[in-house]
């Protein structure tokens, strides 16, 4: 049986307008001279850090602590301006499907594995009130990159129940090809939903244990049982 969900944030929880991309543009602008510092960045899938990383390498800017924290001062403060005056909420069948999981006779512990750092993950989740329902969880600021932040992720659940989850016990839901691939990293089982970039058929390529359109088109009872 399922013990720990772990749900992705952006295209999976939630849309949020594009908020993140929008914050990270206004501050390689402001902080670094950069106008168009998102233009050739793949966000879907990829940690914040590595993203900024990606960024200071093609701009040949030190990828230094101080120049990280600066990004990330910045980044948080304009994320929480941009996101008020963003259209979003949450994905199709997000809210009904974490309420059916809520209510099962032995409902399982909710977590996030996200590339988003922490605090970028929370100023999205509350907009849309949805940050108090994951009470673990891993971020960018763990690990740069996402196979490590899942493992985190488990680590943390592990502790939150008082015992060591198998893999076979977590369940990855996510809207890329690299949410299928930490899960598979920490030998859990993997729902893609085509709520992102991604559709179900390319999805599908990357072998998930099930890929749908979106959390409504598939019922709590066939991931939780599951063996």
């Amino acid at each position: 049986m399922i013990r720990l969900v772990l749900f992705d944030v952006d295209g999976t929880l939630i849309h949020s307008g594009g908020a993140g991309v929008k914050a990270f543009a206004r501050v390689f602008a402001g902080e670094f001279g950069v106008n168009d510092g998102t233009e050739h960045l793949k966000f879907a899938g990829r940690t914040d850090v590595s993203l900024v990383r990606e960024f200071f390498s093609r701009h040949h800017i030190e990828a230094s602590p101080k120049n990280f924290g600066r990004f990330f001062k910045a980044y948080v403060f304009w994320l929480e301006q941009i996101i008020r005056d963003c259209e979003g909420g949450a994905c199709r069948g997000v809210l009904e499907f974490h309420h059916s999981l809520e209510i099962l006779p032995q409902p399982p512990l909710f977590g996030l594995l996200t590339g988003n750092i922490r605090e970028g993950a929370r100023i999205k989740l509350q907009h849309y009130n949805l940050w108090e329902k994951f009470p673990v969880g891993a971020f960018a600021d763990d690990h740069e990159e996402r196979d490590h932040i899942a493992a985190i992720a488990r680590q943390r659940g592990s502790e939150r129940l008082g015992r060591p989850l198998r893999g076979d016990e977590i369940l990855v839901i996510g809207d890329t090809p690299m949410d299928i691939r930490c899960a598979r990293a920490i030998q859990a089982r993997a729902l893609a939903v085509a709520t992102g970039s991604f559709t179900v058929e390319e999805l599908l390529r990357h072998a998930p244990d099930w890929a749908v359109p979106d959390l409504s088109r598939i019922a709590v009872q066939e991931v939780m049982g599951a063996s």
